[in-house]
Formats: structure tokens, C-alpha cells, sequence
């Protein structure tokens, strides 16, 4: 059996078969108030890297998706009554402090707001826009955040047993914290 050499500008051909396909679609990064930066970092390069937008996601654990009239999806507190400007507030200096570090970055990006279980929401949201990717980080170290992830479970974990898109998990340092109310975030 002879293989013909590729010319210089030519790949070889893949003995399996498999031809690699560009990947298009965005990459979907979740992020929650405080994280550490190293997670928009990380995200930020990859969409970089392969040329492609990024949705940085937040998923309000204090609300659900409810359909509207027209096939709009409103994200909505569960307790009406516990209802505050604080889940606002939230999301508007999460938005505020992604636009300050990520100011002159290059790459198009946007946040959206998702509601409920944050791994069922990444992996919803990530099917919704034929995702790339996930990026997601580590959990804080200490008892409390060690005890709650042994009962309930990471993110990472229940993302890569959901659905088939690439899971990329990235290590958050130890005492790092993210974007402040102020929107200027710790390096």
C-alpha cells in the first residue's frame, strides 16, 4: 500500500478517517460574583484562540425560567415576595466588572442570565447556541465549600456527565477574587 506525501501546503489525510471540522460555535463561560479572574481569563483566550464570541453565563440560584406569551423565557424569583434589588444589583456589577477587565480584549462577548441549577443551565444554554466549549472553575477552598460540593456535587462533574460538549475546568487560586461591587477586580 503506498501513501501519496502530502504537498507543503497540504494536511495528510487522517487514517481514520476523521476529518477535523472548525469549531463556530461561541464559548459558553459560567461565572458567578466574586470568582476569581483566572475563569474569564482562560475564557477569553480560548474564544480568542479559535476565533469565536463568548457568553459568559450566571445562573441565579434564587430564580426560575418561566415562559412568557410570544416564546420569551423571563428569569423570575422564586419568592416573589423575597424579591430585591439585590439579585439586580448582582447582575449589573457582574456585567460592569466583566466590561472593565475585559475592555480593549477584542473579543465579542456578552452576559446572560440564566436561571436555576447552574450545571443544568450551562448545558441548556450551551445546546441553545451549538457551543464550542464550557469553561467553568473550581470551587473555593475551605470545609463548608468542600462538604456542599461532596453533597450536591461540582458543576464540572454534572456538565460532563449531561452532555457531550468539551468541559474545560480551570483550577481558581486559592484567596483570588474576582470582580468587586466597584467593577475593578484583584489580579
Amino acid at each position: 500500500m503506498t501513501h501519496a506525501q502530502p504537498r507543503d501546503n497540504e494536511q495528510p489525510a487522517s487514517r481514520s478517517g476523521y476529518t477535523p471540522r472548525r469549531l463556530a460555535g461561541p464559548i459558553v463561560a459560567g461565572v458567578v460574583p466574586g470568582q476569581g479572574l483566572a475563569v474569564v481569563h482562560r475564557a477569553v483566550d480560548l474564544a480568542h484562540g479559535l476565533g469565536v464570541s463568548l457568553v459568559f453565563a450566571y445562573s441565579d440560584p434564587t430564580s426560575l425560567e418561566e415562559a412568557e406569551p410570544g416564546g420569551r423565557v423571563a428569569v423570575v424569583p422564586i419568592d416573589p415576595d423575597a424579591a430585591d434589588d439585590d439579585a439586580v444589583q448582582i447582575r449589573s456589577d457582574l456585567a460592569e466588572g466583566l466590561r472593565a477587565e475585559l475592555a480593549g480584549s477584542g473579543v465579542e462577548w456578552r452576559l446572560v442570565v440564566t436561571a436555576g441549577e447552574p450545571a443544568h443551565a450551562l448545558a441548556s444554554l450551551a445546546e441553545e447556541l451549538n457551543a464550542s466549549a464550557i469553561v467553568v472553575g473550581t470551587r473555593e477552598s475551605g470545609l463548608a465549600h468542600r462538604l456542599e460540593e461532596r453533597l450536591a456535587g461540582s458543576v464540572a462533574t454534572h456538565l460532563s456527565h449531561q452532555q457531550e460538549r468539551p468541559v474545560v475546568v480551570v483550577p481558581v487560586p486559592h484567596g483570588a477574587r474576582g470582580p468587586r461591587r466597584d467593577g475593578h477586580g484583584t489580579r
